[in-house]
């Protein structure tokens, strides 16, 4: 069986850069993102692999997430990356926070890639007997480590992908007895519109890793925080 990923947020940076190479690697891809028919790249790709499709989605929006997952009921998921993210506003000190940003952050960054994982469920079930384990990857972010924060600051974006990582360490317990495994990845300090320009890697870099972490990932590492190197960062 040919493998299948979807993705979210795949009309550009880290999410384009693995939608592409998981093409390149030979695999179905169901691509989503709010405007798919404004990403020129994405439809690029799309005119150019027969093994992708793409879909129209806002991740926040519960009720179109259910009926996507509905109508692709029949297709088993063997990798899921949450990649959608927003940052938020920037530049702000403490005194400062934007508590209806806040607000608009946790929905993308929090809320929605549980309700995600809570309506595709059924199809990783369905890709269990195909000889990969199914995934489902969160991209997080090393500056929700709560031993990592040395430098203060960052309230919105820090506390949102702090608990997404409580999302994904209860989900790898609960969803253990079915086969799948979930994992929290730091993609990396990445030159997209998110990451700006003065970043050490580019986004080519961070998906090439991310997917050797994935094609690795043991039981072991179920639950777990891990770079796009491979290696384990502290909660």
């Amino acid at each position: 069986m040919t493998p299948t990923l979807f993705i979210t947020g795949a009309n550009r940076g880290i999410g384009l850069a693995l939608t592409e190479l998981y093409l390149e690697h030979g695999w179905q891809v169901i691509a989503c993102c709010r405007f798919p028919g404004s990403a020129p790249h994405l439809m690029t790709l799309k005119n150019r692999y027969t093994t992708l499709s793409t879909h129209a989605l806002d991740v926040t929006d519960h009720a179109a997430v259910q009926q996507l997952a509905t109508e692709l009921s029949d297709v088993p998921i063997h990798l899921l990356i949450n990649n959608a993210g927003l940052y938020g506003p920037k530049g702000y000190a403490f005194g400062e926070v934007d508590t209806a940003a806040w607000r608009d952050v946790l929905e993308v960054n929090t809320i929605a890639p549980l309700v995600v994982a809570e309506y595709f469920t059924p199809h990783l079930i369905k890709a269990r007997h195909s000889g990969h384990t199914p995934i489902f990857a969160f991209l997080s972010s090393k500056v929700g480590s709560m031993s990592d924060n040395q430098s203060g600051g960052g309230y919105i974006y820090r506390s949102s992908k702090a608990a997404l990582n409580a999302v994904i360490k209860s989900l790898s317990i609960d969803l253990r007895d079915q086969g799948i495994r979930a994992v929290a990845l730091h993609p990396g300090w990445v030159q997209t519109q998110m990451g700006g320009p003065n970043a050490l890697i580019n986004a080519q870099e961070s998906a090439q890793g991310l997917k050797q972490v994935l094609d690795t990932l043991t039981d072991s590492q179920n639950g777990s925080f891990i770079d796009y190197q491979g290696k384990e960062i502290g909660w």
